[in-house]
């Protein structure tokens, strides 16, 4: 048992996940009350105004339209829909759509059985709580009795060491580190080795968050996937994005560029508490095809959370 209690239960993660999807839920129903006003049935014009909602919930224009072309076939076969239907369908519709790209529903904070150590390099531009999920993500595995490593990859930022390491005392694991202004590559290297000197389960690699140019940040990011790669085959398992959601369409944006310049696998999507643009995480899995693993959506060390669309999408159309 660490020093922050015990892992929460499903139970308390739920309602963790209910509250941090406030902001949003209430942006948005309040957006669609508003849109339904006055009417009876979903017509062309409540479609066009449902359209904006989802566009200005930071779903996307895409996946907007892939959601309005699925409501309107839904109205096209039933001939008539009423308005009070609506949430139901968008929740169907948002469901399957989510259900047809590659996220998992995962359960709980467990490794492949098949990998160990487990390796994960961690990407993403300053700012979005990069350092942070890697010392949350470290503390759920280490509560789950995995033995953890971090490694100081970000030696380009000033004290991006130091702050790994505060995450690394708090959370009790194990800390591998050059300092600053060290080869981020040798540090890949040299982490991994420490990994597996110590019988970590678990190695987690923090890199540098700037956004360069996609020429220099996919010659920097492949160095240190090499570099791994030469310590231990097929490492890293992993290469995690991680972005803030309260940036709405930013974050695609920044999803895009990472995408172009690494093989990026998965994703961890920040700051959902804060924010009214929750519809982020739709388009960016629709858009993407890269499985979302973790949200935060709280402060709190115990408010990472793994990603279950299905508890998403219950909570996110679940009725105040």
């Amino acid at each position: 048992m660490s020093i922050f209690g015990k892992f929460f239960n499903k139970k308390e993660n739920k309602e963790d996940l209910e509250k941090g999807l406030e902001k949003t839920k209430t942006s948005f129903f309040n957006k669609i009350a508003k849109t339904v006003a006055g009417k009876t049935t979903v017509d062309v014009e409540v479609l066009d105004e449902l359209e904006e909602v989802l566009i200005s919930s930071d779903v996307g224009l895409d996946t907007t339209i892939k959601i309005i072309e699925r409501i309107e076939a839904r109205v096209a076969q039933d001939k008539y829909v009423n308005t009070a239907e609506l949430n139901e369908i968008l929740r169907d519709e948002i469901v399957e759509l989510l259900a047809e790209n590659n996220t998992e529903d995962l359960e709980d904070f467990d490794l492949p059985a098949d990998k160990k150590p487990y390796i994960l390099m961690v990407v993403g531009v300053n700012g979005v709580g990069k350092t942070t999920t890697i010392g949350k993500l470290a503390y759920r595995f280490k509560e789950k009795g995995y033995k953890v490593v971090l490694g100081a990859g970000d030696t380009f930022r000033a004290a991006a060491v130091d702050q790994l390491k505060i995450w690394a005392d708090r959370v009790g694991c194990e800390f591998y580190s050059k300092g600053m202004n060290t080869d981020p590559a040798a540090v890949a290297y040299e982490t991994v080795q420490y990994g597996i000197n110590n019988n970590c389960d678990v190695i987690i690699l923090d890199t540098a968050g700037r956004l360069h140019n996609k020429i220099g940040l996919m010659k920097e990011l492949t160095k240190i996937k090499g570099s791994m790669n030469k310590k231990y085959e097929g490492a890293p398992h992993d290469v995690m994005l991680v972005l803030d959601a309260s940036t709405g369409q930013n974050a695609i944006e920044q999803a895009k560029a990472f995408t172009a310049a690494t093989d990026v696998s998965c994703l961890a999507l920040t700051k959902l508490d804060g924010t009214a643009k929750g519809g982020v995480v739709i388009g960016i899995t629709d858009q993407f095809k890269i499985p979302v693993k973790y949200i935060g959506v709280g402060e709190g060390i115990q408010h990472l959370q793994v990603f279950n669309k299905r508890a998403f999408v219950d909570s996110f159309f679940k009725k105040n």
